[in-house]
């Protein structure tokens, strides 16, 4: 259940312990409460600063959109498909399986060297339409339409993720984490720096919470430029689910598999609550309609959760979209070496160097407490604990 946070124009309700949110988060959430657009704040259990908005925020708006409530990586989420292997099938050395995932996607700032043929990517079709949208975008954007194309299918860098995993009968599922790649954030960078000198939002508290309202140019152009992206990603984490598949098939060929669960979690949604048409954004949360599947990972030590959403109105039908951080990067740094990185991922066939020392077990929140947070919002389908991890 949730606890109501007072002393803001709507109020703030929280799936995590008001007490254990640092006072930066504090305050945007109050920032954001207090904007005269805002609806209705929900916090999930996974709350932590970030720039703007809080990670972790569900924010509805009437008749407004802020883009920092929706991050720069537009259209970031997961994908998850069951397969048909056990435990019993995997080899006893998983790195010659890690190796043809790694070789068969780009990671980090890596790309492919000509687009990946739709063709490899089964039920997804529109993609002449979704190239030709490009033309719309944002001016300052045209010159990257080569590398956006070659990007389809790349994973990135920071806590994005590709996993083989377990599920506690022993099934073997495949996982990933990732968004809309640079054009993405080229997109959304773009944009909040036209929303910062609007006039409107001249005297906010926090420039980056600037919005755009409905009825303007600026806002039209967003919104092409948002859900267009959106779909980038989605089409990105399909190409990437598609090449992954075909990797664990030239490994183990008996393998069949299920239809991919997937959902975004920095995005926006038109929905409407109390009787009210209103723009969700959802930065750092995900989707939990009564009966929608859902993905919340944990960290690349820890394990993840397949879940479906109760439906629960008082959080917009939201849930957490992971364990959330509880350090910065250059904290974990700080604290933490390539041997704590080694002994926290013991038993995951995973990078274990210093060049992802943030991404470490203890940086992140327990997740087993995240989701004992939100029993109201969702129902556990599935836990599965990786024996792969593929980091950018």
């Amino acid at each position: 259940m949730y606890t109501a946070v007072d002393g803001a124009r709507v109020p703030i309700r929280m799936w995590a312990d008001p007490a254990s949110v640092e006072d930066q988060a504090m305050r945007q959430l109050h920032n954001v409460a207090n904007l005269p657009w805002v609806h209705g704040v929900a916090v999930m259990p996974d709350v932590h600063y970030g720039k703007g908005a809080t990670v972790g925020s569900v924010i509805a708006m009437r008749d407004a959109v802020s883009p920092a409530a929706v991050g720069v990586d537009i259209g970031c989420g997961m994908s998850a498909v069951r397969t048909s292997l056990t435990a019993a099938d995997l080899p006893d050395d998983l790195g010659k399986l890690r190796r043809r995932i790694e070789s068969a996607v780009p990671v980090g700032f890596g790309l492919h060297k000509t687009p990946v043929n739709p063709a490899k990517v089964h039920g997804v079709g529109g993609w002449d339409a979704f190239w030709k949208q490009f033309a719309e975008l944002h001016t300052g954007v045209q010159e990257l339409h080569d590398r956006a194309a070659r990007q389809i299918g790349s994973l990135g860098g920071g806590n994005h993720f590709i996993e083989v995993c377990l599920d506690d009968g022993g099934r073997v599922w495949l996982m990933l984490h990732s968004g809309s790649r640079n054009i993405g954030k080229e997109l959304a960078e773009r944009h909040m720096a036209v929303a910062r000198k609007l006039p409107h939002n001249a005297d906010l508290p926090d420039p980056d919470l600037a919005v755009f309202v409905a009825g303007t140019p600026e806002m039209q152009a967003y919104r092409r430029d948002l859900f267009w992206a959106q779909d980038y990603a989605a089409r990105n984490r399909a190409t990437m689910v598609a090449l992954v598949k075909q990797a664990v098939r030239d490994e183990l060929p008996q393998v069949s598999f299920d239809d991919a669960i997937s959902c975004h979690h920095n995005y926006v949604a038109e929905e409407t609550y109390d009787g009210v048409e209103l723009l969700v954004t959802r930065k750092g949360a995900i989707r939990a309609g009564s009966g929608d599947l859902g993905i919340i990972p944990g960290s690349m030590g820890t394990g993840s959760y397949i879940v479906r959403g109760l439906g629960n109105d008082s959080s917009f039908q939201s849930a957490s979209h992971g364990a959330g951080r509880r350090m910065s990067r250059n904290k974990a740094k700080k604290l933490f070496t390539a041997d704590d990185l080694a002994a926290q991922t013991a038993g995951v066939e995973c990078r274990k160097d210093s060049g992802v020392v943030d991404e470490i077990p203890a940086a992140y929140k327990d997740i087993e407490t995240v989701i004992r947070a939100q029993t109201d919002l969702v129902e556990v389908v599935a836990h599965l604990k990786q024996v792969v991890c593929v980091k950018g």
